[in-house]
């Protein structure tokens, strides 16, 4: 197979499963270079010793329903799996306690903040910038604003709430700005944001929770939905549509092009800064809604446990590599690690284990997220 036929945007004869822009270029999608392993199509341009090579060599153990098709089926769902007989241990060791609906409520019911940051953060490690290290501080920033704004100085609390988003939104361009525009170090600058950001939001508190927002302003988050508070259902809709957007669309498109190769991605004609500057900034703006939720659902924040998300957001996001997409970063699979986690975590604390477990859980599954992400990526690439 030709380089060129494996370039997204770079002009090679059209073949099923390709589509075509209007210069007349044929147009791959990222996964579709896999599709060449057969060695069938390039055996007939290039000789029968190569495609004989290519067919056999690259294609073999790859047919769907042999060894290999049900091992990757197996990596999909593994993790529901580990989940399924978790809840059963839990569920024979605690059963007065973990088999309620009170549980079920706790688990699907409290995690918002954790699926809005993950989302946050999933949209700039979608296109290559893995270590945003200033999700938590936005969010923290975001909602202790609302608050601060409406209860100490009197604004209307949507007004606040506006204002906490566009703030949030704005520091996400700002990292934009320095990593993509100046060339700054990501880990530098999200750092640096971070703990900007988390100081600021500690002075405009005095250090101090700051509660009294009305209740109801608390129904965008705790509307009664068929028994789970309606932010389930935001989250849970957050998270479809960035799927949707992400394998559905160009923006989705070039956002993984990005990811994969950015130089690639210039050749083949996508505004790369522009797709990641905008990462940034949506990611800024997630936080924000996220964060007005979070303050809408208790009435206030408390600053000083923002940070506190940090390793939980990492958690979950790694570890959803390991679901439905093996090997790939995907929002419906971190969906599922985060509720994931979050029984993990109630389970042992119904078990009666101290409260530092969840620093030793969290720890644990980021540890073995990476390493199973590094192991999988590492298949795919071979």
């Amino acid at each position: 197979m030709s380089m060129a036929s494996s370039l997204p945007g770079i002009r090679s004869p059209r073949r099923p499963g390709s589509s075509t822009d209007r210069h007349g270029t044929a147009v791959l999608s990222p996964d579709q270079g896999a599709a060449d392993g057969h060695g069938h199509a390039d055996g007939h341009g290039q000789g029968h010793g190569e495609g004989h090579g290519a067919g056999h060599g690259r294609g073999r153990g790859r047919r769907p329903g042999g060894a290999a098709g049900l091992g990757q089926h197996g990596a999909r769902f593994a993790v529901l799996g580990v989940w399924l007989i978790m809840a059963v241990v839990y569920g024979i060791a605690v059963p007065e306690t973990f088999l309620t609906s009170g549980t079920a409520k706790t688990i699907f019911g409290s995690q918002q903040a954790l699926v809005f940051l993950t989302a946050a953060l999933l949209c700039t490690i979608c296109v290559g910038e893995f270590v945003d290290l200033s999700v938590a501080a936005v969010f923290g920033l975001s909602a202790i604003l609302v608050p601060v704004l409406n209860v100490d100085h009197g604004w209307n609390v949507w007004l606040a709430s506006l204002a906490a988003i566009a703030i949030a939104t704005l520091c996400g361009a700002i990292n934009g700005a320095l990593v993509v525009r100046l060339g700054v170090n990501t880990i530098v600058v999200t750092l640096g944001m971070g703990t900007l950001l988390l100081g600021i939001a500690l002075w405009i508190s005095n250090m101090t929770p700051i509660s009294g927002l009305s209740t109801g302003f608390s129904k965008i988050a705790l509307f009664d939905v068929l028994g789970l508070p309606v932010s389930f259902y935001e989250g849970v809709g957050l998270m479809l549509v960035f799927a949707y957007v992400l394998m559905l669309t160009p923006l989705g498109r070039n956002m993984r092009f990005v990811g994969a190769n950015r130089e690639v991605s210039r050749l083949a004609g996508i505004r790369v800064n522009r797709v990641r500057f905008g990462a940034f900034t949506t990611a800024g703006a997630i936080n924000g809604v996220g964060g007005v939720l979070a303050a809408a659902a208790t009435g206030g924040f408390d600053p000083t446990v923002a940070n506190s998300y940090l390793l939980p957001t990492f958690a979950a996001t790694f570890l959803g590599t390991a679901i439905l997409q093996p090997g790939r970063f995907n929002p419906l699979g971190t969906l599922i690690a985060v509720y994931f986690l979050a029984t993990g975590i109630l389970g042992l604390q119904l078990l009666g284990v101290a409260a530092w477990i969840s620093n030793v859980f969290y720890g644990g599954v980021l540890i073995v997220a990476v390493t199973i992400s590094t192991l999988l990526h590492a298949r795919s690439g071979s």
